[in-house]
């Protein structure tokens, strides 16, 4: 039945991304959908994508690993929108980009600047579809006993075809339907589980377990208060600096709409994330004894229900992870190989296209390489990266003037390089424990900082640097669309 499931999720998404075909045709279709998607309709697709792996499995893996403190992701990673929402969605709307490389040069006006960010995307980007594949294989062979590269090479393919067929526009159908049907793979299997529970005796974890699972900073990982407040930071301001949720934005009408799309999102994910942490609860009591805790939300039916309906709702709960795995892969290709494809490529739908087939096969080929790491944790890195980089740029970007184009670069630098270079060690297994251990796990509270002292502390010094077109930049960036100022889409110098 889990097989089946999977095989229709994956026709699914195939035969509504076939649909978009029909409707893309332009460069802006494949980039942006045409700025012509609707708040609730964006929502739900951001939602879709967003929804990655780590919020389906990973959480609830982690909560039965470690206790109450990790619900501080789910908390993260809702609160970033409201981040988002006061300080950079209807401005960076109104830039009228296409991708955070575009921003960054249109701001800036520095082509230096702009290959930096474009690294940083695709580094982000790769770093985020890595545990997708991972965890896709995971669940395959958990249900089928398969070789653990099979469901990437599964979810890689059907990507590449939707994105290849219809770009934006195509994608965004999709990820919609993908919100809600995983919002009903978890919450449908949840009742019947609690039903079960209670017809249990509605038992409770033992007293022993409850001194540490239930106790903030008492059960988790070590040095739980660094790593609680560093995870926080990166969750919190990690979320604008992703660069698949940012190139949603970039398709509303206009930025009164990207306001309202931020706030129904922040709706969606509030309901979504009320689920795995049950999940994970659940777990404490009945699969205490998993080895790989991902699997904890696959593996309860089974064990609390059994039978048929048992094997049913762990049907459900499988096509919602690959409709995890498909909508937050797609996302990912389209932003890395719309980077790849203006910046590397001679842009336009063919080199698109061509991007798209190298977006997904790095990571995939990552996936294959890396060691596994709770899927959860490997989702934090790459949150961590993105709030040590792009989140100083587009904050000082857009609220101070004086950013100049040698700060930027080297906040970028340092921030960034500091931030992947900690990923790099953590991903391979590098020998470090203890407190430079949980440092180099948790790199936010320390990168993030820096990151922004490096970029105003260089802007102060290079101040012939400033762009000479900053103040009409900012004008753009923070006037009302009423007033009817000239907002076309914004094309590099070359173009």
């Amino acid at each position: 039945m889990s097989l089946a499931a999977v095989v229709v999720v994956v026709v699914a998404a195939v035969l509504i991304g076939a649909f978009g075909i029909r409707v893309s045709r332009t460069t802006s279709d494949f980039y942006v959908a045409s700025r012509t998607v609707s708040p609730l309709w964006n929502a739900s697709a951001i939602g879709g994508e967003y929804l990655s792996a780590a919020s389906f499995l990973g959480i609830a893996g982690l909560i039965l690993s470690f206790g109450v403190d990790m619900l501080w992701l789910p908390v993260g990673w809702t609160g970033g929108y409201l981040v988002l929402l006061v300080l950079v969605s209807a401005p960076l709307r109104r830039s009228g980009a296409y991708t955070l490389p575009d921003f960054a040069e249109a701001r800036l006006e520095s082509m230096s600047v702009r290959r930096t960010a474009s690294v940083l995307v695709v580094l982000i980007g790769w770093l985020y579809l890595m545990p997708q594949f991972q965890s896709a294989g995971l669940v395959l062979r958990t249900i089928t006993g398969a070789p653990v590269w099979v469901g990437g090479l599964l979810v890689a393919a059907v990507v590449a075809v939707n994105v290849l067929s219809g770009g934006m526009r195509s994608i965004t159908f999709v990820q919609a339907f993908q919100y809600w049907l995983k919002l009903t793979a978890l919450a449908v299997p949840l009742v019947f589980l609690l039903m079960a529970w209670q017809a249990d005796g509605a038992p409770g974890i033992s007293a022993q377990d409850a001194a540490t699972w239930q106790v903030p900073l008492a059960g988790g990982k070590e040095y739980g208060l660094y790593s609680t407040y560093s995870l926080i930071l990166a969750t919190f301001l990690g979320t604008m600096g992703l660069p698949h949720v940012l190139v949603r934005f970039y398709t509303n009408p206009d930025g009164r709409a990207a306001r309202r799309t931020t706030l129904v999102v922040l709706s969606l994910l509030g309901a979504f994330y009320l689920l795995p942490a049950v999940y994970g609860w659940l777990g404490r009591m009945y699969a205490p004894d998993l080895i790989r805790t991902d699997t904890v939300v696959l593996t309860l039916p089974t064990r609390m229900i059994g039978g048929t309906l048992g094997d049913l709702l762990t049907a459900l709960v499988t096509a919602g992870a690959f409709a995890a795995f498909l909508s937050t892969s797609s996302g990912l290709c389209v932003s890395v190989a719309g980077v790849i494809a203006q910046d590397l490529l001679k842009g336009g739908v063919r080199s698109f296209r061509i991007a798209t087939v190298m977006a997904v096969v790095v990571p995939l080929a990552l996936a294959l390489w890396a060691r596994a790491l709770p899927v959860a944790d490997v989702v934090g890195l790459a949150f961590a990266v993105a709030a040590s980089s792009f989140c100083p740029l587009l904050v000082l970007g857009i609220w101070w003037r004086r950013l100049s184009s040698a700060g930027a670069l080297a906040g970028l630098f340092v921030g960034g390089g500091l931030a992947c270079a900690a990923v790099l060690v953590t991903i391979t297994g590098g020998p470090y424990d203890g407190f430079a251990g949980a440092l180099l796990a948790q790199p936010a509270a320390w990168t993030v900082p820096i990151a922004f002292v490096v970029m105003v502390s260089v802007s102060f010094l290079t101040p012939d640097r400033v762009p000479a077109g900053v103040a009409r930049t900012m004008v753009r960036l923070h006037t009302p669309e009423d007033l009817d100022l000239d907002r076309g889409d914004w094309r590099p110098r070359s173009s």
